[in-house]
């Protein structure tokens, strides 16, 4: 029995596991390299966003084309609302402290939970996927007639699952657009490479702080979006998000995007691979690991850069 289709299914499976964790840890890590803010809180927005799209989902009713589409929509806008006004309300109010701001995100996260759990309930919910269809996994071959494409032992992947490492790579080249190509983008590198001269030069820094926070959590919480239909949502799901971007963010280096994507790639590819061969639990021993090996020869990560 030959190995490679199965190296192959497990490729996939750990494609879209970086295509989700890269979006989420780039959230996290645009929020850390323009306020240089811990957000212990990340996967919490993660969490809300999953069960917001399964409460619009159902809400909109109809075909689940029609209530996902809303969910995509809803569900990110409103936890990035929701995140930009913790951040006038609480954030702002601590001066970006880095050892208060660690406390009231923690304080967030807890809020948000219990207010979870306490209105959404303790039990995991899915959301049906917009499609579904069934793809076989083709296998090339070279014989003695030449190159030949089969379909061993039916292996197959889904058309969603496709779908989300598209919709993942479309958003994420729109947010190195917006970066380094628009108006706010360029307001957003000033005020990371300064926040005085920032403020000198008249850039609301507060604002562009409310809005980078907004942003982050709105794609932490589209990350979740993408996912639940595969998985189901439930208030104690951001634990293992906010984990992986942490990893992935000390991996790529503290504030880098490039960085962040290389290693949400390297994690989840990794992850899905080790995953299906051995064994979840052995995946995430090796990711912590890396992150033991990499702080110790390299400890502003990959692509990481000294500080000015």
């Amino acid at each position: 029995m030959e190995i490679g289709p199965y190296i192959l299914l497990a490729s996939l499976e750990g494609a879209v596991t970086a295509a989700v964790l890269a979006l989420t840890a780039v959230g996290l890590s645009l929020v850390f390299g323009v306020m240089r803010v811990v957000n212990i809180a990340h996967g919490e927005f993660f969490m809300l966003g999953a069960v917001l799209a399964w409460w619009v989902a159902n809400t909109v009713g109809g075909h689940p084309a029609i209530g996902f589409a809303a969910a995509l929509i809803v569900a990110p806008v409103l936890v990035g609302v929701l995140a930009a006004l913790a951040d006038m309300t609480i954030l702002k109010r601590l001066n970006y402290d880095p050892e208060r701001t660690i406390v009231a995100t923690i304080g967030l996260l807890y809020i948000l939970q219990q207010l979870t759990l306490m209105t959404y309930g303790p039990d995991a919910r899915p959301v049906e996927a917009p499609f579904n269809q069934r793809i076989a996994l083709p296998w090339i071959e070279h014989t003695e007639a030449g190159w030949q494409m089969y379909y061993p032992w039916g292996l197959s992947t889904t058309s969603y699952k496709l779908a989300v490492i598209g919709a993942a790579a479309a958003v994420l080249a729109g947010v190195w657009a917006m970066m380094a190509r628009t108006r706010i983008g360029l307001l957003m590198r000033a005020t990371q490479a300064d926040r005085e001269m920032a403020l000198a030069f008249g850039i609301p820094v507060e604002k562009v702080y409310a809005l980078v926070f907004g942003i982050g959590a709105g794609l932490a919480a589209l990350a979740a979006v993408l996912i639940v239909p595969i998985q189901q949502a439930h208030y104690l799901m951001g634990a293992d998000p906010l984990l992986l971007s942490f990893i992935v963010v000390i991996i790529g280096g503290l504030g880098s995007l490039p960085g962040t994507v290389v290693a949400a790639l390297l994690i989840g590819l990794s992850d899905g691979i080790i995953s299906v061969f051995f064994s979840p639990t052995l995946a995430k021993i090796l990711a912590t690991l890396l992150v033991g090996l990499v702080l110790v020869f390299r400890p502003r990560g990959l692509f990481g850069t000294r500080a000015p």
